[in-house]
C-alpha cells in the first residue's frame, strides 16, 4: 500500500485519499457504491449503503406533506429511479431489486390509502377498483395503520404491480 501511494504522489503526482483508500479483500470493501459476493465466483451486488440512500431519497420523493399530486410524484420518482437504475441495474444480485421495488409499492400504497382517510371512503375506493364487499368492508373497517394495510390483499389487489406501470412508474428489474 505504502509503495503504491508513493508511486502514486511522486511520479503521477496524485493526491492519495487516505481515509478512502485500503489493501482489503474485495468483498470487504465498497466501490462507487457497490460491493462484492465472496465465494468462487464473485458477484456485483449494490453496497447496503447506497440501498440506504436510496429509500432515504424515495421518502423524501413520496413525503404525504409535499402538496403533489400523486402522478407529480410518481414522476419525480420515476425520473430518480431511472438514474438510480442505469448506474445499479447491472448489479448481480436481482434479490435486492425485487426488495427494493416491492418496498417501494408498498410506500405508494401506503401513501394512497392514507389519503382515503375515512372508511366510507375506503370501501368506496376499493368498491371502484373491483375489490369484494366483505373484503372491501373488512379493510375499510379495520384499526390498522396505513403501513399495515398496504400489505393487505384488498390493497394489493386495487393497486396491483400494474397499476404502478400504468401510472408510469419504471421497474428495477427487466420483466421479460
Amino acid at each position: 500500500m505504502q509503495s503504491v501511494t508513493d508511486f502514486l504522489r511522486r511520479q503521477l503526482k496524485l493526491k492519495v485519499n487516505e481515509a478512502k483508500s485500503a489493501v482489503a479483500r474485495p468483498q470487504e470493501r465498497k466501490f462507487l457504491g457497490f460491493s462484492f459476493t465472496g465465494g468462487k465466483e464473485p458477484k456485483r451486488r449494490i453496497a447496503p449503503q447506497a440501498v440506504l440512500r436510496c429509500k432515504q431519497r424515495v421518502r423524501e420523493l413520496t413525503r404525504r406533506t409535499r402538496g403533489i399530486s400523486l402522478e407529480q410524484r410518481i414522476k419525480q420518482l420515476a425520473t430518480y429511479l431511472r438514474g438510480w437504475k442505469s448506474y445499479f441495474g447491472f448489479s448481480q444480485t436481482p434479490s435486492v431489486l425485487q426488495k427494493l421495488e416491492a418496498w417501494m409499492r408498498r410506500r405508494l400504497r401506503s401513501m394512497i390509502g392514507k389519503q382515503w382517510k375515512r372508511g366510507k371512503v375506503r370501501f368506496e375506493k376499493l368498491r371502484q377498483r373491483n375489490i369484494g364487499p366483505d373484503l372491501a368492508a373488512q379493510t375499510a373497517g379495520s384499526p390498522h395503520g396505513p403501513w399495515r394495510l398496504a400489505n393487505s390483499p384488498a390493497l394489493q389487489s386495487a393497486l396491483p404491480i400494474a397499476y404502478f406501470d400504468s401510472c408510469g412508474l419504471p421497474r428495477l428489474l427487466d420483466v421479460l
